[in-house]
């Protein structure tokens, strides 16, 4: 079935009046006449869109050298980001993919006794890929993120809102190129199907409720209010 930016449900019911007045379309949200159900997914809409995971301080991982074993063992990186392997010494893992990782350690094997080296390298566990989740939420703290986390599921790793939480000042702050920046977002809106839930990365720091990053986008509030979009702005230093 044809992609839609917004698909609107209709069912359409006979009354013993006669049959009721059909909704039509309209440019912003067209309806699917014909359709009682929502379409099941294609295969493509279950697969979260790939997002680098990197190794960080702290990380357990596991480094497979095939058809050595006595390579192959579950290690962890150190504060420094560093591994210690045999044949290998010391190698930088911080800051790097997993497949990068693999590719250094065999880069360095085929110089040290090992023929064609085939080495796979997994993430066991991250303390670094981490996100904050911090305000009005039931329990504030840092969050493991996956390649398919968005704002409402870290509120939701959170515990959800409060009961008096203020689901129109939620702030994501992060840092892009050295940048740090800052989007003011509605929970309500996003609940609403108004606009996209955003995606969230290592690093966030997400704040629920009224905060000193939420007053910097007073001024805006006025001329582009969080029901029709997110409002993103650069913090200056």
């Amino acid at each position: 079935m044809r992609r839609m930016i917004s698909i609107f449900v209709v069912s359409l019911a006979l009354s013993s009046c006669g049959e009721q007045p059909s909704i039509q379309s309209t440019s912003n949200l067209p309806v699917v006449t014909g359709e009682t159900l929502l379409p099941a997914p294609d295969r493509s809409d279950l697969i979260a869109s790939d997002r680098l995971a990197l190794i960080g301080p702290l990380d357990t991982i596991s480094v497979d050298v095939f058809g050595v074993p006595d390579l192959s063992r579950v290690m962890q990186v150190d504060a420094n980001g560093q591994i210690s392997m045999p044949l290998v010494g010391t190698i930088e893992a911080g800051g790097k993919t997993a497949s990068e990782l693999a590719r250094d350690i065999e880069r360095e094997l085929a110089g040290r006794y090992v023929r064609n080296p085939d080495v796979t390298v997994n993430i066991d566990s991250s303390v670094s890929q981490v996100v904050t989740v911090d305000g009005q939420v039931v329990e504030p703290g840092l969050y493991p993120v996956t390649n398919q986390m968005t704002l409402l599921r870290a509120v939701a790793s959170a515990r959800g809102l409060t009961e008096f939480a203020k689901e129109d000042d939620v702030v994501i702050l992060r840092t892009v190129d050295g940048q740090r920046m800052a989007g003011l977002y509605s929970i309500a809106a996003i609940r609403r199907g108004a606009y996209q839930d955003p995606a969230i990365y290592a690093n966030d720091l997400i704040v629920v409720g009224d905060s000193p990053q939420r007053r910097l986008f007073r001024d805006f509030l006025g001329v582009a209010p969080l029901a029709v979009a997110p409002i993103v702005a650069l913090l200056r230093n």
